[in-house]
């Protein structure tokens, strides 16, 4: 064979003067060997290097999002997700998982990226073009990158091997679980590893802070129900050290959670990002504005993009905004979450309250106003050749009457936003909302993809820890202080309960301030009310009716009580681990419920 390609190129090579051994030897232009990354001159390579794990561990800009695998929001294409939402996942089929940023916590992709993390810790000892200093800063990014891609895998599948070193092609891969609490031991470690190495980086870069919160975010899940209460949900199964904790003490846990989000907040390099004024206009703009700015101070460790690059399949405008706009209306919200958002007094909202059934987005909590856009919604202005059906850009996902003069009758026409618009009709909404949080929109989605970056995490991710961690221990006191400082930001009256009141208090303003964040899908899971939250996905159906005088009046809204079946299955607090995994690695044992 190596003499027909020579034969073949041997013309070619001829003028130039290069041989055919010459030409196969050479390195490919897009490609820069082992020797040339760790002991060549230039640094910028095993940047390079890193920078490439940090792709691994994904983003949630992409196409499919985590809100979309719970009660958030839905993906109107389906794409599988419906069948997954009724627990449909086994070995061999992991239908709609893996799909957008749930790939990145995918066994092979997070393995794979772990691996580049050993490459890097065997090889960054002799590189050449690096000094000492270099190397610690580069040392503590990878430590964090493991440590992240770990949590990913853990929070995922339970305990993990963990691998610490590059295999190569003839190592033995019979390799067993690690238990949870191994797993958790390890992570931690990486994490202080890593705080205690970092230099002061920009926000895109692992840096202490990051390190740290990351530890913080990690302690709180492991002290949570699912991780405590020695797999009583699994009967029958075996190996409950690789699904939690199997003895110890939960305060102790506690107690570590909450050291470990206090440790961030005592750095006093982070705060909430929001405005003095008291006008609820204000106040919604100034919350929305944290996911659209380059910058915030509440920002501890981001994903940026730029524009005119692909940005590893980043455009949530276009993915996710109304088919009026020719988007495509991808991740809307479902009216679980949409319900769940309070009145403004800090009330709950209820279909079944007159008052609220008649004006149901009227003095909602300004966080409503920057999440969701609903039927009457101000947007940005149309396209020119949808101006002349919406010259100011409203939102309407509502069908409106019409007095027919001809046929003395009165005719229905679907708003643009639904599924039956005349700009668009196969990717509208079914739930009657679209997503606006983190969507600009100051582009125009169908041309330009926009620039704001992907915060994994956030200075108020770390304050809600605390206050997890405080109720967890019973300090009361303390977590509401903290609750109520993210209730102030956006205006909201602060939250006196106590007890179980307070647990469910706490819940609802994470649910809120996190919304399509992608915490939800892990929350819960983690708090064991993954039954209450499979249910159902509900909608609305709006028609603007006609009043006596043939004039549109205040619409009438009708609950939809299913848009997509859902169903919860128990043995969906995990994913299953593949079979072509189980297949290589007999060592491996399976997660509970799916044998």
């Amino acid at each position: 064979m190596r003499k027909i390609v020579c034969f073949a190129m041997l013309i070619s090579l001829i003028l130039s003067g290069t041989s055919c051994k010459d030409t196969l030897e050479l390195q490919p232009l897009d490609q820069f060997s082992d020797q040339n990354v760790w002991n060549g001159e230039d640094a910028a390579l095993i940047q390079g290097f890193v920078n490439n794990i940090y792709r691994g561990i994904g983003h949630g800009q992409k196409q499919h999002k985590f809100a979309s695998f719970v009660d958030e929001s839905m993906v109107v294409w389906d794409h599988g997700t419906s069948n997954l939402n009724m627990s449909n996942i086994s070995p061999s089929d992991y239908s709609a998982f893996g799909l957008g940023y749930s790939s990145s916590y995918l066994w092979e992709n997070a393995y794979l990226n772990i691996r580049a993390c050993n490459v890097f810790f065997e090889k960054i000892e002799s590189a050449t073009a690096v000094d000492d200093a270099q190397k610690n800063r580069f040392r503590g990014e990878v430590h964090f990158l493991r440590a992240y891609l770990y949590s990913m895998l853990v929070s995922v599948y339970g305990g993990v091997p963990i691998i610490d070193k590059a295999y190569k092609l003839n190592d033995s891969y019979e390799i067993k679980r690690n238990s949870f609490e191994e797993c958790i031991n390890f992570i931690v470690s990486e994490c202080d590893k890593a705080a205690e190495l970092i230099v002061p980086a920009d926000k895109g870069h692992a840096s202490k802070g990051a390190a740290m919160a990351l530890k913080s975010r990690v302690l709180l899940y492991a002290a949570r129900d699912l991780f405590n209460n020695e797999g009583a949900w699994a009967t029958g199964y075996a190996n409950k050290e690789l699904i939690g904790y199997v003895g110890g003490s939960r305060a102790a846990r506690w107690k570590a959670a909450k050291d470990a989000a206090k440790a961030v907040i005592d750095l006093g390099i982070y705060n909430l990002h929001k405005t003095d004024s008291n006008i609820d206009e204000d106040l919604a703009k100034t919350y929305g504005e944290i996911f659209l700015l380059k910058e915030t101070s509440e920002d501890i460790f981001v994903r940026y993009f730029i524009q005119r690059l692909d940005g590893d399949g980043a455009n949530p405008g276009l993915f996710n905004g109304p088919n009026g706009y020719h988007c495509w209306g991808g991740n809307t919200p479902i009216g679980q979450i949409v319900d769940d958002y309070p009145m403004r007094d800090g009330t709950r909202f209820s279909w079944t309250n007159p008052l609220h059934a008649a004006k149901p987005y009227t003095n909602r909590d300004p966080r409503f106003y920057a999440s969701i856009l609903y039927d009457g919604a101000s947007w940005r202005a149309r396209t020119a050749d949808v101006k002349g059906v919406d010259p100011v850009g409203i939102i309407q996902t509502g069908n409106y009457e019409r007095w027919n003069a001809q046929s003395n009758s009165v005719t229905v026409v679907p708003g643009v936003d639904t599924r039956k618009s005349p700009i668009e009709d196969w990717n509208g909404t079914y739930s009657g909302y679209y997503l606006k949080k983190g969507i600009d929109p100051v582009y125009d989605a169908q041309v330009f993809r926009q620039e704001s970056p992907w915060r994994f995490m956030r200075y108020t991710e770390v304050l809600l820890n605390y206050a997890e961690a405080c109720i967890g221990l019973g300090e009361e006191v303390e977590a509401k202080k903290y609750i109520n400082m993210i209730r102030e930001r956006v205006g909201m009256p602060a939250v006196t309960a106590t007890g179980a009141a307070l647990v469910q208090a706490y819940r609802w303003e994470r649910r809120i301030e996190l919304a399509f964040e992608e915490h939800r899908f892990f929350d819960v899971r983690q708090w064991m009310i993954a039954d209450q939250a499979y249910k159902d996905a509900r909608g609305v159906d709006i028609l603007h009716k006609l009043n006596a005088d043939k004039v549109t009046t205040t619409p009438v809204y009708t609950t939809i009580a299913s848009v997509q079946r859902r169903q919860w299955n128990a043995k969906f607090y995990f994913v299953p681990i593949r079979m072509n995994e189980m297949n290589r690695n007999k060592a491996l044992v399976q997660n509970p419920l799916y044998q």
